[in-house]
């Protein structure tokens, strides 16, 4: 049986005790914890300190501030999926939600913590990095704000310092706006094989500003730039949106693994990029 190292457990109180727990040396934040423990059994992380902040509702929300949408880092995937307020301005998050892991793991795990794990196939990384959202970070030092495009330094590593906590996810709202996110998976609640996530937004018929996300396939910041920079200003259709798949697919590095090898994962790719630039095409139109 697989047992985490021995570990000392703290219970915060309010966000400013929790930053002062965070303080001390070799801490680690507990949220959901479906991405931590199974780490801690492995002996992968070791943190000598949990923090625990499950009693920070004040961080558990989804609302509309103005010309954003906000995410508390503790809203459970549960919650982003139930959200109407989400699913009307960013149907990509309800097409991500549906496909992460299952329904227990929604009920527990937050949107704060699957950005926080880093782990190169996670759903929500690539939605968010679609839409151009941005992380609100609290620390000792005050709150700073980093574009979700920086927040992820490579695999299981994040911006976040010592005693810092991801409070908040800010998602600019648009008019004429459309998203989408497209998976494939061995089975249901799976990791990604490869995964495309969209946010469109149009002027008339053509892509005024075109945002694209890729999980598991090794898109630097799980961001397809090149084919982003292909679409702006083209004509929406079919001939624009099989060619930036296409470019998004030779700009990713996939790993040949048990999931399937380079070139599958490369076809993949361009064909989930182009099914969900027509479905956020469509939304965008009804928008």
């Amino acid at each position: 049986m697989q047992v985490p190292a021995q570990v000392e457990y703290e219970r915060a109180t309010s966000v400013e005790h929790a930053l002062a727990l965070l303080s001390g040396p070799d801490t680690r934040v507990l949220a959901g914890g479906h991405s931590l423990i199974p780490m801690m059994k492995l002996r992968l992380a070791q943190p000598g300190v949990l923090v625990d902040i499950n009693a920070l509702t004040e961080l558990a929300y989804i609302r509309r501030d103005r010309g954003e949408l906000c995410i508390g880092a503790l809203a459970r995937h549960a919650d982003l999926l139930d959200s109407a307020l989400a699913g009307e301005l960013f149907p990509i998050f309800h097409d991500a939600e549906r496909v992460v892991a299952d329904p227990i793991v929604r009920l527990w795990g937050t949107v704060g913590g699957s950005l926080c794990q880093a782990d190169p196939s996670e759903d929500l990384s690539a939605a968010f990095a679609a839409a151009r959202a941005t992380a609100v970070i609290r620390g000792p030092a005050g709150g700073r704000s980093v574009p979700v495009r920086e927040f992820h330094l490579g695999p299981y590593e994040t911006v976040i310092g010592p005693g810092e906590l991801l409070a908040e996810i800010r998602v600019p709202v648009r008019p004429g706006t459309g998203s989408a996110y497209e998976k494939v998976s061995r089975r249901a609640g799976d990791w990604s094989i490869a995964a495309a996530g969209v946010v469109l937004c149009l002027d008339g018929d053509r892509v005024a500003s075109a945002g694209i996300g890729l999980t598991a396939v090794g898109a630097e910041h799980f961001v397809a730039a090149e084919a982003e920079e292909f679409l702006t200003g083209r004509r929406v259709g079919e001939d624009s949106f099989a060619a930036a798949g296409a470019i998004a697919a030779r700009h990713c590095r996939p790993a040949a693994d048990q999931r399937g090898p380079q070139d599958y994962k490369r076809h993949l790719v361009a064909e989930l990029t182009a099914r969900a630039l027509r479905r956020a095409a469509a939304r965008a139109r009804e928008a």
